[in-house]
């Protein structure tokens, strides 16, 4: 039951429903992962990782709320819930323990690649059902990007 009244047809708020919950464990998972790789990063890059870090977890957690708040606003009820985050994130786990500065690099290179190819694919199913959703998508994934390739940066060349 929903106690928001949709302006879009139920099969489309379907659609944009799901994209937008699915982004929504994503991006909270994201902050995770982030924040972890935060607190127990090491080497010679510390300082200036753990700063960019700290950005990527303001953008996730920022998004977040954004998406959390369209699907609230299409009479969508949006799920943070650790349960849920841990039962239908699609982020690759982040390792346990102490871990050296080009790894964490190479690791949140990996979860952006993931985290960028599944809004992207969302980005494709909202396109026909709600395009204020997909837009959304398509801003978030501009941001993912941006981050993704000053993580690459980091380690290359």
């Amino acid at each position: 039951m929903s106690v928001i009244t949709s302006p879009l047809p139920e099969k489309e708020r379907e659609i944009a429903g799901k994209a937008l919950q699915a982004t929504l464990v994503d991006l909270l998972d994201l902050s995770l992962v982030a924040k972890q790789a935060h607190w127990n990063l090491f080497g010679p890059r510390f300082r200036s990782i753990h700063e960019q870090l700290d950005e990527v977890v303001t953008t996730a957690r920022e998004y977040a709320d954004t998406v959390a708040e369209r699907a609230a606003a299409l009479g969508v009820a949006p799920d943070g819930r650790a349960a849920t985050i841990a039962a239908t994130s699609g982020v690759p786990a982040f390792p346990q323990g102490w871990t050296r500065d080009a790894a964490v690099v190479e690791i949140l290179v990996r979860t952006f690649s993931a985290v960028i190819e599944r809004v992207r694919q969302r980005i494709e199913e909202t396109g026909p059902a709600d395009a204020v959703t997909q837009d959304l998508l398509i801003g978030l994934t501009a941001d993912l990007e941006k981050q993704s390739w000053m993580f690459q940066a980091e380690n290359r060349g």
